[in-house]
């Protein structure tokens, strides 16, 4: 649905499904239930999330064809792609193979580079197109290498730049505009302001910008300006909230760099104040116990008095250090329903949530608003309601913010 100048999705990597015959039947059975207390009498958008196999499948013709007439019949439209995840996302381990293939791998680039021919054909006229993807790698698989780094960097770089080729044509030909929005993320190789900012200046729009101008034939500021039309940032709320960023201060960052936000992803975090006596330590590990789960990393940002950070790659580790810990407040990578604040004695970063919003409104950062409550099977019990339910009451809690 399109809302102050943006279109409003909720991202279908909610619901489970790796082969496209599994991912339509669910849009089949939710989109139908969650439109008409959404969206009844407008076009709904949909954020389409597809594994590696299902994009390989839905790329065969009428498959893609049946699609676009289910889109068509039902008032909906495609203008948003989750590209991260690559394999399949729920009911097995997950952690940190999320980043596998990562961009030094050709597999990733095919990948999306099938993703944004689904979407040029899924796009209608006039809209424009975002596909996220992976912050590069994963940074705990490197230990600092910096050399290592480095390749892998510029291995990325070329993958993305003969992407932004790819963009360049499809914009020209067909006169439709996709970006691919890059996400930073707890130990993502990128996972904060500065070492997006960092790829950009230090690969993408140097040795990048070299490479696209011999593709294309262009000056080196002509090419970068089409790199900055085409490599966009994926701001999702929670992961940006974990690396203890402001919004303001994160817009302006991007700004300076003429960085675009090509999509939000609105997702709250676990927030959880770390009281001083044992007795409440042992209350707050009671809490996030339920929490602690096989199939997701749910990394810890811990503030220390003195106002550093400190990462825990994942909630037991963290939880491990709790009874001895200095530090006074944590923020767990735990996508949480939007639209609860207080979980007891625990609580989420909606107000980060809130400040994007107003950011949104007063601004209009971004054409693409995607809701990113992902965890739903994998929540306590206790916070568990139907998925049709969830996504609604999502839905409206953003939209009454909006």
């Amino acid at each position: 649905m399109f809302i102050n100048y943006s279109h409003l999705t909720y991202c279908t990597n909610i619901h489970s499904g790796e082969t496209w015959k599994e991912i339509f039947e669910n849009l089949k059975k939710y989109i139908p239930e969650i439109k008409p207390h959404i969206a009844p009498k407008q076009l709904f958008g949909i954020g389409l999330r597809l594994s590696n196999i299902a994009s390989e499948e839905l790329c065969e013709a009428p498959r893609i064809e049946e699609f676009k007439k289910w889109l068509i019949k039902n008032e909906c439209y495609v203008f948003t792609i989750n590209g991260f995840p690559y394999g399949n996302f729920h009911h097995q381990k997950v952690k940190d193979n999320v980043h596998l293939p990562d961009w030094s791998n050709s597999l990733r680039f095919d990948y999306t580079k099938r993703l944004i021919h689904i979407l040029e054909q899924l796009l209608p006229q006039g809209v424009s197109g975002g596909i996220s993807t992976s912050p590069i790698s994963y940074k705990p698989w490197f230990l600092g290498n910096l050399a290592t780094d480095e390749n892998i960097y510029n291995s990325a770089s070329n993958y993305l730049i003969s992407l932004v080729f790819e963009l360049h044509q499809i914009e020209k030909i067909k006169n439709k505009i996709i970006h691919l929005d890059i996400e930073p993320e707890p130990d993502g190789l990128i996972e904060n302001t500065k070492e997006l900012i960092d790829f950009f200046n230090n690969f993408l729009l140097k040795s990048g910008a070299e490479q696209l101008s011999k593709l294309l034939n262009t000056s080196i500021a002509e090419s970068k300006s089409i790199i900055l039309k085409h490599i966009q940032v994926c701001y999702d709320i929670c992961h940006f909230a974990i690396a203890y960023e402001k919004p303001i201060e994160v817009y302006q960052m991007l700004q300076e760099n003429n960085i675009k936000i090509g999509k939000i992803q609105i997702s709250a975090a676990l927030k959880t104040n770390i009281p001083s006596n044992i007795e409440d330590r042992n209350k707050i590990k009671t809490s996030l116990l339920p929490f602690v789960e096989s199939t997701y990393l749910h990394q810890v940002s811990a503030l220390l008095p003195n106002g550093k950070i400190y990462q825990y790659r994942d909630l037991p580790d963290a939880l491990a250090q709790l009874p001895n810990t200095e530090e006074i407040e944590w923020k767990t990578h735990f996508h949480v329903p939007i639209f609860i604040k207080e979980y007891g004695i625990l609580s989420s970063t909606q107000n980060e949530i809130k400040e994007v919003l107003e950011l949104q409104k007063k601004e209009q950062i971004s054409e693409h608003l995607e809701i990113e409550t992902y965890t739903w099977e994998v929540l306590p019990e206790n916070l568990k309601i139907s998925i049709e339910e969830s996504i609604i009451r999502e839905y409206l809690w953003v939209i009454n913010n909006l």
